[in-house]
């Protein structure tokens, strides 16, 4: 499946998309079984004594197998099945005070050794242009450590016929409910990572991930409008269990709007009352525009906290690094060293954490062997820190890195990347039915839609799925055409409720795309159901 036909087929928009390059074809039910960890570590060992040899100061190897399919289905009939391998070794080095990097699939000791040669071949042509030399953090040997994906049940154990029949069982449903059209999908990745560096740590990890979606369309025949509602799943960090006949994991919502999913996901459910609602959005009234209290649920509010907070926190785009490509920062560093700056009221509590269970980014060890943490992004509604990785901790005058670095595939540099960014639930019992019941003219939206925001992450506009008119604390009817408008101050400074854990759940992005050459990564954003108040609302049909 190339590029074309993935964005094709799928229809996904993102901001910054990068679409990947999934590999090589290889036959459905080809052997997924990781190499041993033994043999990984002694071609590790070559690279890293290759280029100690040559000159290096520092020296990691990753090994990296990557492994994705790709179900994708129409009404009755599979449109495409992809099975890809992607299988290297990537060798990172200084020497000169700068950095080197190369790569190469032929995993062998030959291989990794020319790779290695080339690695420090590069850093020291690079030392020409030195300004100042790289510094590292320091970091433990961690010596020989392993982590994997708490699954259950791993997504390639399962038959390919078992996926196009819960997915052909989706369509059905959808269809039976009156919906005109309907792609459902399977995203499955597994990503087997070793990591060795020359510091003494030999990491061995597996990384499993799961997106069932879809998009359902319905055509009223009378006048020809349509509309559509995309799945109120997320992207996880789960085996099939997810999906595998578990208790479903949906929210009930404010009188009986839809709330999205936790652990468990009953697609089947959920195509199903796509497709009811999709009805209800052709006939809906459209939004008058204005100041609204937005009750916002978290799958949609997770793209939110993506775009106005998890990039422009990305200490590289805040020191301009991504200027040429996915813009720069607002939150600039003169705002961080007042240690004041309210990015947010005091209500709002933004923090970056891998370690979370089920979610996108979790890992043990990052991409150039730090530890995974929790960390505090906004605190009290005041900017505290960043995201950065080894190279960049020096620049805050901090000891350490926090463990957010990341390369796509073993051809792929690692580098910064965003971490799950997630707000804190509310401190106070609240649950959505309450946070409704205080509002006197506001709107609840659930799900992602079309968005924009501009290069400095401050300015923006966000859609969404459905949208519900609140009314003196009751809802009131479906709305449409509706959009809010803010800037990033200010939206988290609006800030007046928000639903304790008992609310919270993930949203999550598979094709999260940054740098030159592109990479993607995968990342989760956490919340609960959160009111922002005096919000301004346009209506996205009407002309100006």
């Amino acid at each position: 499946m190339d590029r074309r036909d993935f964005l094709r087929l799928t229809g996904i928009g993102l901001g910054t998309l990068v679409i990947p390059v999934f590999g090589r074809d290889i036959p459905l039910g080809a052997d997924t079984v990781a190499l041993p960890v033994g043999s990984k570590k002694l071609l590790a060992d070559v690279g890293l004594q290759t280029a100690r040899k040559r000159g290096a100061t520092y020296a990691d190897v990753r090994i990296g197998r990557y492994l994705n399919q790709f179900v994708i289905t129409r009404e009755d009939r599979v449109q495409n099945i992809t099975n890809t391998e992607s299988f290297g070794v990537g060798v990172r080095v200084i020497a000169g005070g700068t950095w080197g990097f190369a790569a190469t699939s032929n995993v062998t000791k030959e291989g990794i050794a020319q790779a290695a040669e080339r690695a420090v071949e590069i850093a020291k042509a690079n030392s020409k242009l030195l300004i100042e030399p790289v510094k590292l953090a320091s970091v433990p040997s961690y010596g020989e450590q392993s982590w994997r994906t708490p699954i259950k049940k791993a997504w390639a154990e399962v038959p390919v016929s078992e996926k196009v029949d819960l997915l052909m069982e989706v369509n059905q449903a959808a269809l039976k409910e009156g919906a005109s059209f309907i792609n459902s999908m399977l995203f499955l990745v597994n990503e087997q990572k070793y990591f060795a560096s020359s510091e003494g740590s030999y990491i061995d990890q597996d990384v499993h991930r799961i997106w069932p979606t879809f998009t359902v369309t319905r055509v009223d025949e009378k006048t020809g409008k349509f509309q559509t509602r995309q799945a109120m799943s997320a992207p996880m960090g789960l085996g099939w269990e997810y999906l595998d006949g578990a208790p479903s994991g949906k929210v009930a919502g404010p009188a009986g709007t839809p709330m999205g999913y936790r652990d468990s996901y009953d697609m089947i459910e959920d195509a199903t009352a796509a497709a009811r609602e999709v009805q209800e959005k052709i006939a809906a009234k459209s939004v008058e525009p204005g100041k609204y209290d937005l009750v916002l649920e978290p799958n949609h509010l997770g793209l939110t906290i993506h775009e106005s907070v998890g990039h422009p926190l990305e200490l590289d785009r805040v020191l301009g690094y991504e200027a040429n490509y996915a813009g720069t920062s607002f939150a600039t560093l003169d705002k961080w060293k007042t240690k004041e700056f309210n990015y947010g009221n005091e209500l709002v509590t933004l923090f970056a954490d891998k370690t979370q269970p089920g979610s996108l980014g979790a890992v043990g060890w990052d991409d150039e062997g730090v530890k995974t943490k929790r960390w505090d992004l906004v605190k009290d509604g005041i900017l505290v820190d960043y995201q950065k990785i080894r190279d960049q901790a020096h620049i805050l005058g901090q000891k350490e890195s926090d463990g957010c670095c990341y390369g796509d595939s073993w051809s792929s540099v690692q580098f910064q990347r965003m971490p799950n960014v997630s707000l804190a639930p509310g401190k106070q019992e609240l649950t959505p039915d309450q946070m409704i019941a205080g509002v006197e003219k506001g709107i609840y939206i659930a799900g992602r839609g079309s968005y924009s925001i501009d290069q400095q992450r401050y300015n923006f506009q966000f859609g969404g799925q459905l949208f519900y008119e609140i009314k003196d604390g009751k809802i009131a009817g479906m709305l449409r055409d509706v959009a809010y408008q803010s800037n990033t101050q200010e939206f988290w400074n609006s800030v007046s409720a928000i639903c304790d854990e008992r609310d919270y759940r993930m949203f999550g992005s598979f094709f999260d795309g940054k740098g030159q050459p592109g990479q993607v990564s995968a990342v989760s954003h956490g919340s609960s159901t959160t009111r922002f108040d005096g919000v301004n609302v346009i209506n996205t049909e009407r002309k100006i």
